[in-house]
């Protein structure tokens, strides 16, 4: 009963912690394209992903995590939940991803981009349903994450001054899905919304829209997988990582055993425990962390 009783509190203070963090809007109207859309954010803590996630997203948001500012470097990064494009692993993959950045100086901002619409009330079931069509469905609405993805970074370099970030230090980096996202922007930019680095994590990359191929001022990448990911997604990094190389781009590619799919900051005593270091750690050597 006790155990119950703490996980209880702790998720309570996880949401009240959360709700105390400045959310932004990412278009000042109705998100373009979507205008017409009716679907309601909702967030659902119980389901087969046994994380909270949030579907139905059509009002695009950042979620800003700020370091102590005796801490913070300059550097920012968007970070893009995964959850199939109908949700978002929003604690996994979004949430706990930007409190460990933001403690050791790294402003985060957190982006709900555009999903399919969920038409039941949980999501994580009615992907398993979707899946023989899944690319179709997804096809108009990676298109629309993308220009989340576009604008969340170009929203950040606007508003650098305000954040206490530099205009060349920001980054874009997602999960699955979010890695599709992540791996799109880093093929698709202006100079307002050009990435200084990315991180794809277990993405799905035939999806990724790449355009006229990997662009000549490409920004360096982090990658990072599991051998044994159950959607079969480890050599989609691996292929990105080749890309990469054929261009004479800078990339570090981790490959782990084991790991699963979604593996997130989930704790399963494992070297996947331990990617966001090894993220550090790079972001650090490509001079990210240093003030």
């Amino acid at each position: 009963m006790r155990e119950f009783v703490v996980i209880g509190i702790m998720a309570f203070f996880s949401l009240t912690v959360v709700a105390q963090q400045e959310v932004v809007p990412l278009y000042p109207g109705a998100a373009p394209g979507s205008e017409n859309w009716k679907q309601q954010e909702t967030e659902l803590r119980s389901n087969l992903w046994q994380t909270p996630i949030v579907f139905n997203v059509s009002k695009p948001t950042l979620t800003v995590f700020r370091p102590d500012p005796a801490k913070a470097n300059g550097t920012a990064v968007v970070i893009c939940p995964g959850g199939g494009f109908i949700a978002l692993s929003i604690e996994s993959e979004g949430f706990q991803v930007a409190r460990w950045l933001a403690a050791r100086g790294v402003t985060c901002f957190v982006l709900k981009y555009r999903l399919i619409e969920a038409h039941t009330e949980d999501p994580t079931r009615e992907l398993m349903s979707m899946m023989p069509r899944l690319q179709e469905l997804a096809g108009p609405v990676i298109k629309f994450a993308l220009a989340d993805g576009q604008s969340a970074v170009g929203y950040v370099r606007q508003h650098a001054k305000q954040y206490g970030v530099r205009t060349d230090r920001i980054g874009i980096m997602g999960f699955s899905a979010g890695g599709t996202v992540t791996a799109s922007v880093a093929y698709n930019y202006t100079a307002e919304t050009r990435p200084d680095f990315a991180a794809p994590i277990y993405l799905q990359y035939e999806w990724t829209i790449k355009s006229n191929g990997v662009p000549a001022d490409a920004p360096p990448m982090f990658i990072a997988a599991a051998s044994d990911d159950q959607l079969g997604l480890a050599a989609h990094s691996v292929s990105l990582y080749q890309d990469w190389m054929a261009a004479k781009k800078t990339a570090e590619l981790h490959i782990y055993a084991k790991g699963g799919h979604g593996f997130g900051m989930r704790k399963q005593d494992i070297p996947t425990d331990h990617w966001i270091d090894r993220f550090a750690d790079w972001l650090d050597a490509e001079g990210f962390m240093g003030k």
